[in-house]
């Protein structure tokens, strides 16, 4: 056989099945594009198009190899043409399906999928003027044979193309039918029965939560945090490292959700944990007979607040706070509920190739607003839960309203500079993600915040030290006033006029004097009061220390004693809750307050200024350094111990800000009159 009978002969072996498969990619193409309704029969679609896509251009290749071989000494500009452009759309259109086989369609790089919809499209077309421009340009003795038109194509070729497609269809119609009636029962229920109503007709009361339906939700729907990791894995990484993640299994929640289900029953947990434990309250456990979060190896407790517990809310009830928003379950793709490897394999990848409905499920904008946050940062309490009556509690949300980072207060009003929750405490970050921007970048799921003992507790060195550069990066800042005197020292000695010029006194201290030094707290850089949060269990406070040029002590507030506790008059921003009685709620046991006996706080883009008055001792050695240092750590000692119990350890403190000044001291001369002054000057 010669050269080109074998090129012939192969080209004819490959251009059936090439039809044959051009032809499903067009189908399952078309229907996946075209056909935004959210489908069973779209998902299977997806898959076929991914795979006969695979298999095209594999075949094609060889076919267009000896396609161009048998082809290239024809003289026909425009044939070449077209087939040279044909062949990089070709190329185009394979390099961006392989692409997103292997990594799905990602937020970075959104202009593959473009690449490839495009490519496709313009070769189609292409192709058919390719062929109208091949049948205009054939030799008159071949223009009247169909055979002639296209001799490397059999002429049953396109009738089996057609039947073979038609029995695809019916393949992905029967695939559909077949999933439809043996697919696992999303749906099934976890609810205890009889479920409990203690606080009204309402399943989730007082928590403010809702879900779209009104009824329960599947664990499966919401406790599905490690099937997101297989995809997010840097941002798996960063949440499961964070407090969020931990919300349930903090040891000083479940000790506190203990206490408020063994006082008040599991139904008043409700209250908690639609923001600590979303899985417990929206599956329906929290009635007799269920569990609460704050039970090890409950779905719940390992869940925390999971993807879903933020990515599955999509509508506020208010801005009330303690849990007031609508859960709403996701989609479901294909295969979400199997356990077999192989299945959530092609779970995974259906998502990766088409993610248009997960985006809409989980990636709605709601997420970006600062008011999301309102729905568990944002808290209050009523009869129903302290038999007392309303009981405004935190309110980061309010306060950041407040504040000159929302551009809405006083003086800020309309103003474009805006500074969301998001902007703080979830930065961007380098991790390579499906969901990273052009740059490279995701928002931060280790959330950094204030909280430095979970990370400690569970040996997250890492996790630690995020937190503890976010309290020390210049948000909260200290100065001490530098002392001004209203008098001066006289004496006979000569002065240069030039210091005249000078309109502020050198400050100084005698001994024996009596000093009154002013500290100003600054918060420049949080976007709510400082301190936030739980106020009442947290410990903020400020350090202040005087020492002599030798290094002794002169005077002291707010030192960690042997104890572990904080010196008691130390000034401190935190809140004092009490009962009806006027006792301190100590415990955290909220279910008790009815109000706050002491509070203070420094609001967003204020100051507060603490005083300090000590004697200076006739000993002490010139110069006198000051010190005042901004402290915090998360919980105080005496709550720590009774929350902590066997996993007390000593909490370190923060310094979150600092600032010190040296001030000469002097001897107190007597001053000598201006009379005895010339009397002696006389004699």
């Amino acid at each position: 056989m010669n050269r080109p009978e074998e090129t012939l002969k192969r080209s004819k072996s490959l251009s059936g099945v090439a039809l044959g498969l051009l032809l499903a990619c067009f189908l399952t193409g078309f229907s996946t594009y075209f056909i935004e309704t959210f489908t069973i029969w779209q998902q299977w679609n997806v898959l076929a198009h991914s795979l006969v896509g695979a298999c095209y251009s594999i075949v094609l290749l060889p076919y267009l190899f000896y396609h161009f071989r048998r082809t290239l000494g024809f003289r026909r500009a425009m044939m070449l043409s077209s087939g040279i452009l044909l062949f990089i759309l070709f190329l185009c259109a394979a390099y961006s399906g392989w692409h997103m086989m292997f990594y799905g369609q990602t937020e970075s790089q959104g202009w593959i999928y473009l690449l490839h919809v495009y490519s496709n499209m313009a070769f189609v077309a292409l192709l058919m003027a390719h062929l109208i421009l091949h049948i205009q340009f054939l030799p008159k003795n071949r223009a009247n044979s169909p055979a002639g038109h296209f001799p490397t194509l059999e002429p049953s070729a396109m009738t089996l193309s057609i039947w073979c497609n038609l029995g695809l269809q019916l393949l992905i119609v029967i695939l559909t039918i077949s999933y439809a009636v043996n697919q696992p029962n999303s749906n099934q229920l976890d609810a205890i029965t009889p479920y409990a109503n203690d606080y009204g007709s309402h399943p989730f009361r007082p928590s403010q939560s809702e879900t779209s339906h009104g009824g329960f939700i599947a664990t499966a729907s919401i406790a599905n945090s490690h099937r997101c990791v297989n995809c997010h894995d840097s941002v798996g990484q960063q949440w499961l490292a964070s407090v969020h993640q931990q919300a349930a299994s903090d040891p000083t929640y479940v000790r506190n959700i203990n206490l408020l289900e063994i006082n008040k029953g599991i139904t008043a947990t409700r209250y908690c944990e639609g923001c600590h434990a979303p899985v417990a309250l929206l599956t329906g456990q929290l009635s007799p007979g269920g569990k609460h979060g704050g039970v090890k190896g409950t779905p719940a407790f390992n869940e925390g607040v999971g993807c879903m517990g933020c990515h599955g809310i999509q509508r506020l009830t208010s801005l009330r706070g303690v849990a007031s928003y609508e859960f709403t379950p996701a989609k479901e793709y294909l295969f979400a509920q199997s356990n077999n490897p192989v299945l959530m394999r092609l779970h995974d990848q259906l998502i990766r190739l088409k993610p248009s409905q997960h985006k809409a499920d989980v990636g709605h904008d709601l997420l970006k607003d600062s008011a999301f946050c309102a729905s568990c940062h944002t808290q209050f309490m009523d009869k129903d839960i302290n038999n007392w009556g309303w009981v405004k509690m935190q309110d980061e949300y309010g306060d950041w309203l407040s504040s000159p980072h929302s551009g809405q207060n006083e003086e800020n009003f309309s103003s474009s500079t805006v500074q969301r929750c998001q902007d703080c405490h979830m930065p961007l970050v380098t991790a390579s993600d499906p969901s990273q921007n052009t740059q490279g970048k995701v928002r931060s799921h280790h959330f950094p915040g204030a909280n430095t003992f979970l990370p400690l507790l569970r040996g997250d060195k890492q996790q630690y030290e995020k937190t503890k550069a976010y309290l020390q990066s210049n948000k909260m800042r200290v100065s001490i006033d530098k002392p001004s005197r209203t008098d001066a020292i006289q004496s006979m000695d000569y002065i240069d006029e030039a210091i005249r010029i000078s309109d502020e006194t050198v400050p100084f201290y005698y001994l024996g004097e009596t000093v009154e030094i002013n500290v100003v707290v600054s918060n420049v850089g949080v976007g709510h009061n400082f301190p936030g949060g739980t106020i009442d269990i947290n410990e903020a406070w400020l350090m202040f220390s005087a020492y002599d040029a030798q290094g002794t002590l002169i005077y002291t507030s707010g030192e960690i004693q042997p104890d572990g506790n904080v010196d008691p008059n130390a000034h401190f921003y935190r809140a004092l809750a009490v009962d009806r009685k006027g006792n301190l709620v100590w415990q955290h046991d909220l279910f008790n307050m009815i109000g706050e006996s002491f509070k203070r706080v420094v609001p967003a883009g204020a100051a507060d200024i603490a005083t300090y008055r000590f004697v200076v001792p006739s000993w002490a050695k010139s110069s006198m350094t000051l010190t005042a240092t901004l402290k915090y750590r998360k919980l105080n000692n005496r709550y720590a111990k009774w929350a902590l119990q066997d996993n007390y350890f000593d909490i370190p403190a923060i310094d979150m800000a600092w600032d010190s000044q040296v001030i000469p001291l002097k001897i107190r001369k007597e001053v000598e009159s201006h009379s005895s002054n010339l009397i002696s000057l006389h004699r």
